[in-house]
């Protein structure tokens, strides 16, 4: 006789089956979950990631926009070693930048190395700028102080160029003070025997005469008067020694020696002999001695 399953045999077989079709589902649902927890996870770092390395990327353009700020202050630094180490620093940013743009930085220790190099960048940043306002503000003082000292020179160069005329002018009134003058100068016409010819055609000799006044101031010694006699013509009376007048040498129509002690010397006469015919009209007298003009006088002479 065959065995025949209770009916309460089957009713737990059934269970049986029933359960571990559940408890299969309940395993794929857990796994399927786990594997939709972790790839939710990934997103949620990849997304982290990229959100930090949006970050420092902005970071990076705002600390090359500070470098770029003061890239002309620094091109002026004076100092070879700042600018070198500047320099430096520009390219280090320029170099993580092209990182940053040509690859994708998926890293968080990458990331986190990043953030360190921009902090470093941005204390040499400050440094620099630091130095550069110093710089600066010693630039300023010295363009003050060389203010200063140009002033205090143009107002010496004003101080000197005062005493120079000063000393000018007094060079020139002790020089004019040392000048002989002359007084009392005439022009006459002579007969053979020394006696006043007023016909000038008819004169043989033409006598001018003067006075030296006293002058204490003029050195003394031996004098050579140099005369200079010239016709209504404008042409030079005789063939005197010539002598250094301006720079260069003139010829004169006589010439005087004489001996000054400093005392008022009265009625000198330097003679000229008529060796051509003479005209009647204004003749110029001039008298010259030690460099100096003494004298230009005109005196009519009649027929």
């Amino acid at each position: 006789m065959k065995n025949k399953l209770s009916p309460l045999m089957i009713v737990a077989i059934v269970l049986a089956v029933l359960l571990l079709v559940a408890v299969g589902f309940g395993v794929t649902q857990v796994a399927s979950l786990k594997s939709q927890v972790q790839q939710a996870q990934l997103q949620n770092e990849e997304l982290k990631l990229d959100n930090e390395q949006l970050q420092l990327s902005n970071e990076f353009d705002l600390l090359n926009s500070e470098f770029q700020q003061y890239e002309n202050q620094a091109q002026r630094l004076a100092n070879d070693t700042i600018l070198a180490k500047y320099t430096a620093a520009k390219a280090k940013v320029e170099q993580l930048m092209n990182e940053l743009k040509n690859e994708k930085v998926k890293s968080q220790a990458r990331i986190k190395e990043l953030q360190n190099e921009i902090s470093t960048l941005k204390g040499l940043l400050r440094h620099y700028i630091a130095q550069i306002d110093s710089l600066n503000k010693e630039n300023a003082g010295l363009k003050a102080e060389n203010s200063e000292i140009k002033a205090q020179n143009q107002q010496l160069s004003s101080r000197v160029i005062e005493e120079t005329r000063r000393n000018e002018n007094l060079s020139e009134r002790m020089t004019l003070a040392e000048k002989l003058n002359v007084t009392g100068v005439s022009l006459t016409g002579l007969k053979k025997n020394g006696k006043v010819e007023k016909n000038v055609t008819k004169a043989k000799q033409l006598m001018v005469k003067f006075t030296i006044p006293q002058n204490n101031s003029t050195p003394v010694g031996e004098k050579t008067i140099y005369l200079r006699l010239v016709s209504p013509e404008g042409q030079l009376l005789g063939g005197g020694a010539s002598f250094p007048f301006e720079g260069k040498n003139i010829p004169a129509t006589a010439r005087k020696n004489i001996e000054y002690a400093g005392d008022e010397i009265a009625g000198i006469t330097i003679y000229w002999d008529v060796n051509t015919t003479l005209t009647p009209g204004d003749y110029t007298v001039e008298l010259f001695t030690d460099g100096y003009r003494l004298t230009s006088r005109r005196f009519t002479l009649k027929k």
